[in-house]
Formats: C-alpha cells, structure tokens, sequence
C-alpha cells in the first residue's frame, strides 16, 4: 500500500456508536433494500433512459428502507458537467449523493475484484481509481474530465477514505483537476447523520475494518436515524485558479464540536473484543460522551430559538 494514501483513524470499536441487535423490522428493511437495489441491477442495461428524477426518487428509497430518514437542504444542483463533491461516512453516501443528482461514482479499483458487486458496478458506469499506483492517476483525473466535458455529472468523495462522523478528513487536490481541465462546477453537499431530535449518530460509519454486512445490519437495525444531506452553493467554473484553493472551497465545514471530540472517542479500550457493548468504557470517555451530548443539544436549541426569531 502507498504511503500517500489517505488513512483515517476511525474504526468500528473505537468510534462507532452499537445498536440493537435482531430486532424484527430490520429483517423487513434489510429485505426491502436488497430488493430495490436487485431491482436497480435488473435495469442496469436501459439505465441511460431512465428519467434522472426517477433515479433520485429510488436512491432515497434505497435510504428510506433501511430506516433512514433523508432531509434534503439547500438547491437543486445544476445541469451540465459537475463534480460532485462530498464527505464520506457510511456506504449511504452513495445514494444520498446520487439523490442529489445522478452521476457516475469514482470508486477505489479494489472494488472491481469484488465478487458479484464489482462487474455490477463496473457495468453500471462507476470509474475507478488504483490509489496504489500514483503514475495512473493523471489517467483517471482524464477520464473524469472527459465524462464532464460530455455534460454528465462525477461524484466523489474527496478524503479518499471513509470517517465516523464526528470527524472528517482534508479533501484531496487531484480530482478537482478534472474540474479545472474541463471547465466544469464543483457542487459541494455536506452529509450527515443524527438521531431524530438528538446528536449526530456514527451508527452508519462504514469505517476501518468494519464489514459491509455488519454495517448494513447495523443501520437497519438502528431507529431514529437521519440522513442530512446540505447541497451547498455550486462553485461556478473559473471561480478558483489552481486545485488547491478549489479544494479549500469545497471542503465542507468541520463540525461544530470540540477538537478533542474524535480523540475521546478513540481512547475507547475496546481491545480486540469484537462487540463494544460488552466493554466498558472508562469514566473519563464516559464524562466526554455527556459533554458532547450537552454540547449539541445547547447548539439545537440556538438553532431552533434563531430560526423562531427570524
């Protein structure tokens, strides 16, 4: 593995919040995703003639059936070539994003070698990046550039690997290349995920070396879940010379907690145990976990009180 590889410190023990386990509806939400996304399969080949609003309308169904609720802020994004930029979380991302506008995904090249998923996602259009061979990348800036220029839409998830939530990593500068090569906008969303009324929720992070059916049992075993998705203002093309300060533009806002919030949260001694619920945590995590929580909610209730003044 390159050591230019961007690496976040979250993992499942330390970071991820359990949940419930074998409850009955996740067994029906959990069959009702695998069917919508069988059925988006099946309609791989006529996938170009599919209207884009119908594509959004099944990527939130997809979130809708695991259990997630979706609130969509901000505007429509536009028409044309566009980047599609976002922070990365959870394996929800992908339709949530699409949700926002249809696009091909930029997926790691280790997921084509995946059994049954990878010649799926590869037919379907997704580009791949070999984040272990730095000389290919030019290549894949190109190919991005050259499905913008067509018109189309590329998402991308900038950091270059998945965070818990509580925390996000730097966006990357290459990809944004391509928006420059092409001429085409950046439209920046900032996701995220809460318990409704709550604070933010790391129960669907797919991080580390969590598995992706753990994950996904652990969301539609969740309740209360909310998916946030903020489509923020689109960055014109021309509006930034160089990548690095375009990167800086669209690199969504740090969330509003303490900067030791994350550092708390990887102190957890979970150890090798596979189920963190079995673990206790120690007092001080415990105390930094309430004052998180208070945090938040004082946040809320300045949210809402400066929502009722206006």
């Amino acid at each position: 593995m390159s050591a230019w590889l961007p690496l976040a410190p979250c993992t499942p023990r330390a970071c991820v919040e359990p949940v419930a386990r074998a409850v009955p509806w996740a067994v029906l939400r959990l069959t009702a995703v695998v069917l919508l996304v069988l059925a988006g399969i099946a309609l791989t080949p006529v996938g170009a003639r599919i209207p884009a609003s119908l594509v959004r309308r099944w990527c939130r169904w997809i979130v809708r059936a695991a259990g997630v609720q979706v609130r969509v802020t901000g505007a429509a994004a536009p028409t044309g070539g566009l980047l599609l930029v976002a922070n990365h979380i959870s394996w929800l991302d992908i339709p949530l994003l699409a949700a926002v506008r249809p696009a091909r995904m930029l997926a790691k090249a280790e997921v084509r070698r995946w059994p049954v998923a990878g010649p799926l996602v590869a037919r379907g259009g997704v580009l791949f990046i070999d984040r272990d061979r730095l000389r290919a990348l030019p290549g894949t800036v190109a190919r991005i550039a050259e499905v913008l220029r067509d018109g189309r839409a590329v998402g991308v998830f900038p950091e270059g690997s998945t965070w818990c939530g509580r925390s996000q990593g730097v966006f990357r500068r290459a990809v944004f290349q391509a928006a420059l090569d092409a001429g085409a906008a950046v439209q920046p969303v900032r996701l995220q995920y809460r318990v409704a009324g709550g604070p933010t929720s790391t129960a669907p992070a797919f991080v580390g070396d969590d598995t992706l059916p753990a994950s996904v049992w652990r969301v539609v075993s969740a309740r209360g879940l909310v998916a946030e998705v903020d489509v923020q203002a689109v960055i014109p093309p021309g509006a930034h010379p160089d990548r690095r300060s375009l990167a800086r533009a669209a690199q969504p806002a740090r969330p509003a907690q303490p900067a030791w919030t994350h550092a708390a949260l990887v102190t957890r001694p979970y150890g090798a145990t596979k189920n963190p619920a079995t673990v206790p945590a120690p007092a001080v995590t415990v105390a930094a976990m309430e004052v998180i929580k208070r945090t938040e909610a004082a946040a809320a209730r300045a949210t809402s009180s400066s929502a009722a003044d206006a």
